[in-house]
């Protein structure tokens, strides 16, 4: 086994960027040898590297959190039950295990059976997905849409595929304990041009209207001085957010060797097999695949279909996405 690999060598075979790389080191998950300017890494990074981009590395979220909960209580259940049975009946105290554990079993059971198998309700934290979303709305995620995922593992029962347009709930690649929302705008195989914030795929026409220059005294707060645009691609509509200012001049780093740079706010990219391109809505304030990389298809978590409420702005109840 070769005890050291050169940057080079894992942005070549990972097909991502040296910036990704260093977004890794810097979040601790690699921890390279500096000699002099040269950075070597282990093969245990190599290996964590690969994990990351096939989607299998494990992640400890609330629904593992769940899952030990409903495997604890009910363990408990059981043994409460067996003591019952022994004892002929039930006992004139209960002991705290009972009360802390056994009676909550089908409580925790139904609340893990409902988020790994049924639907789910996160909370937006960010703006990266406005105007589609605001921050503070709670979404209703569809686990039906894909297939739920079991816990640990993130193996999937599939009952579908993500398609171009879902607005789609998945595990973040760097750190998959935590779930992130974007957009999907490009499956595998595609080819995805970007210009100046709107985007067309396999070569269709771009078709993008501003309807909103972020003026007037109904804009809201988060809106003004940007620009709304109504786009069109690959078949599904949205309302895309662009800053004047910027024009989408976010290079794609995170893609690696798939993607060329046309200019300042232009480049393309195909998606590789077996992962997808996502972007927020927000074109200019979003950290997705031009950041941190094509999504691997084993890290998709659930389907966003509705804005349950925003307890700041009822009147986003029941919205449709």
């Amino acid at each position: 086994m070769r005890e050291y690999y050169t940057i080079t060598e894992l942005t070549r075979e990972f097909d991502v960027s040296t910036r990704t790389l260093r977004f890794y080191e810097d979040e601790g998950l690699v921890q390279p040898v500096r000699r002099g300017r040269t950075r070597l890494f282990r093969p245990s990074d190599r290996h964590l590297i690969r994990q990351i981009m096939r989607g299998k590395r494990l992640g400890f979220s609330i629904n593992e959190i769940l899952a030990l909960a409903t495997l604890a209580t009910g363990s408990c259940w059981v043994a409460w039950k067996l003591r019952k049975r022994r004892l002929g009946g039930e006992p004139d105290r209960k002991p705290l295990w009972v009360s802390f554990g056994a009676e909550l079993f089908v409580v925790v059971a139904l609340m893990f059976t409902c988020r790994v198998a049924v639907a789910d309700w996160p909370k937006v934290p960010s703006g990266s997905m406005e105007p589609t979303l605001r921050v503070g709305d709670y979404l209703l995620v569809n686990h039906l849409a894909y297939g739920p995922r079991l816990p640990f593992t993130n193996t999937a029962i599939e009952f579908g595929q993500p398609q171009r347009g879902d607005v789609v709930v998945f595990r973040y690649p760097v750190d998959v304990s935590e779930f992130y929302v974007k957009r999907l705008v490009g499956l595998p195989g595609d080819v995805v041009r970007f210009d100046r914030g709107a985007i067309s795929v396999n070569d269709a026409p771009f078709d993008a209207q501003v309807v909103s220059e972020g003026i007037g005294a109904n804009v809201p707060p988060e809106d003004r001085g940007q620009w709304l645009i109504d786009e069109t691609s690959a078949g599904s509509s949205r309302t895309i957010k662009v800053n004047p200012f910027v024009m989408g001049r976010l290079a794609p780093s995170g893609m690696g060797a798939s993607c060329r740079t046309e200019s300042a706010t232009a480049w393309s990219c195909t998606v590789p097999p077996g992962q997808y391109l996502m972007m927020g809505d927000n074109r200019d304030n979003s950290s997705d695949s031009r950041v941190w990389g094509f999504l691997p298809h084993g890290q998709v978590y659930g389907k966003a279909v509705r804005v349950l409420f925003n307890l700041h702005d009822m009147s986003r109840t029941w919205t449709a996405l």
